[in-house]
């Protein structure tokens, strides 16, 4: 199985990478577009600023790539969040995969921190997206910014309100939570992904 790694201008790409090998698959770090295209699934993980990064994709058309693939593609993190229409961080157009817009959390009380940082459980979670049962499940977190529950929401989580933890439409798949940081459930829910 080709498994292709999305390397663009975003931190945390090589943790994946490092993930990916713990549940025994071999992936590839790439920005080729031959090869993330021919690839059997594609990760588009990463940390960083929307705004900056979606000129990056752009200037190296790798928007269309990803908006045009067919295979089972998953979104980490801010991968998840341009995978959305469009994002509060420096309002900017994404590429508009998933029907949803990115808002930036704000506290309602001194306790609310922001950025959400930790572990936080699931809820509501779709079964059938990775093939396992993830309700009551603890994940990683780190974010300012969270895409509402909509349409598309697979899973949600709980920080100053309701939020989407997982996202699904078609072939894409997203989760807020960093599942290279979050132990078993996270090794899960990439096995449950290569297994698509």
């Amino acid at each position: 199985m080709k498994i292709a790694i999305i390397k663009y201008n975003a931190g945390n790409i090589f943790s994946v990478y490092c993930a990916m090998k713990r549940v025994g698959a071999d992936a590839v770090i790439t920005d080729d577009k031959e090869t993330i295209m021919s690839a059997d699934k594609v990760i588009f993980p990463g940390v960083g600023e929307a705004g900056t990064t979606m000129r990056y994709l752009r200037k190296e058309g790798l928007d269309k790539v990803i908006k045009g693939l067919r295979q089972p593609l998953l979104g980490i993190c801010i991968g998840m969040q341009l995978m959305c229409r469009h994002s509060e961080e420096g309002d900017t157009e994404c590429l508009g995969i998933f029907d949803s817009d990115v808002k930036k959390f704000i506290p309602r009380q001194q306790s609310d921190k922001v950025p959400h940082m930790g572990w936080n459980s699931l809820y509501d979670c779709d079964s059938s997206v990775f093939g396992c049962n993830l309700n009551n499940k603890f994940v990683y977190f780190v974010h300012s910014y969270y895409v509402p529950v909509c349409a598309e929401t697979a899973a949600k989580a709980d920080y100053i309100q309701p939020f989407s933890a997982i996202l699904k439409k078609d072939n894409f798949y997203a989760t807020q939570f960093h599942i290279e940081k979050s132990g078993s459930v996270g090794e899960k829910i990439l096995e449950g992904f290569l297994k698509l």
